[in-house]
């Protein structure tokens, strides 16, 4: 009798339990519906609010994880060095990296993560980010992209520099006026940096022939490479006139990729 009088008891423990859980995860449901529709509709902190209850209700959904990151990342300010965007990035950085902790290969966390390295002005730690995007997805024409972006901006900072300490500004064709010792300090400071460039970019429009903006990032590398030709004139020539040329390849990948959006859409000029 006692063995059989247990059995209703178990049995109701275990419906209780059983309730207690699909309850639970409901109550977590609806708190990531309503964290989404917040988030479409702009409003990032009350989706924030929705997204850190459903965690609260279950931290080993990695989805809503993802969500409470999505939702920091997108009030983070790109290059603005405030403590408060500082601690939102960091704070959309460790949603991630949760989510990460649960599937390393996660293609979405990781282009997240390279994009507010980026935001964050961690340029290193975002091309080793954009690096992994790649080990992941050799075709991510857009991680190649990146990465070329970077670089340039890496370069185009040590021209400046250089020239300002020469009291010359930069003028996109080459920098003639250059002495023989800035010019040397160009190519010490420049020169892998740009090679680099160009091969991330080539890779790129590779990938992708009608990459507009790989295609105008190609026409500036051209123009710094032009800056390490050191007094070979009819090399630094021959640069600009590759980056002339990639100017127009640009404008026009630029209105093929518009046609091809509007034909997608069923558009075109209505006659009416």
């Amino acid at each position: 009798m006692r063995i059989s009088a247990r059995i209703p008891v178990a049995a109701g423990l275990l419906l209780v339990l059983g309730c207690s859980l699909g309850c639970q995860k409901l109550k977590e449901r609806d708190q990531l519906v309503k964290g989404i529709n917040a988030f479409k509709a702009g409003r990032y902190e009350t989706a924030i609010d929705f997204f850190q209850n459903a965690v609260k209700l279950d931290p080993d959904d990695s989805m809503a994880q993802l969500y409470l990151a999505t939702a920091y990342s997108y009030q983070v300010v790109p290059n603005l060095d405030t403590p408060e965007n500082l601690k939102t990035a960091q704070k959309a950085l460790d949603g991630f990296n949760k989510v990460l902790a649960q599937n390393p290969n996660d293609l979405g966390a990781l282009r997240q993560v390279a994009s507010i390295h980026r935001n964050i002005k961690q340029y290193d730690q975002a091309i080793a980010d954009e690096k992994k995007v790649i080990s992941l997805d050799p075709t991510d024409s857009e991680a190649y992209y990146t990465i070329g972006n970077i670089e340039w901006n890496m370069s185009y900072k040590n021209a400046t520099t250089i020239l300002g300490a020469a009291g010359l500004t930069d003028d996109g064709d080459g920098n003639v006026k250059m002495s023989k010792d800035v010019c040397a300090k160009m190519v010490a400071a420049n020169s892998a940096l740009v090679a680099d460039t160009m091969a991330n970019l080539q890779k790129a429009i590779d990938l992708n022939p009608n990459y507009d903006n790989a295609l105008d990032m190609m026409n500036l590398a051209y123009r710094r490479k032009a800056d390490l030709e050191c007094g070979n004139d009819a090399a630094r020539k021959a640069d600009l006139a590759k980056a002339d040329a990639l100017v127009q390849q640009a404008v026009g990948a630029r209105k093929a990729n518009e046609a091809a959006k509007e034909k997608k859409l069923g558009g075109g000029i209505s006659m009416q």
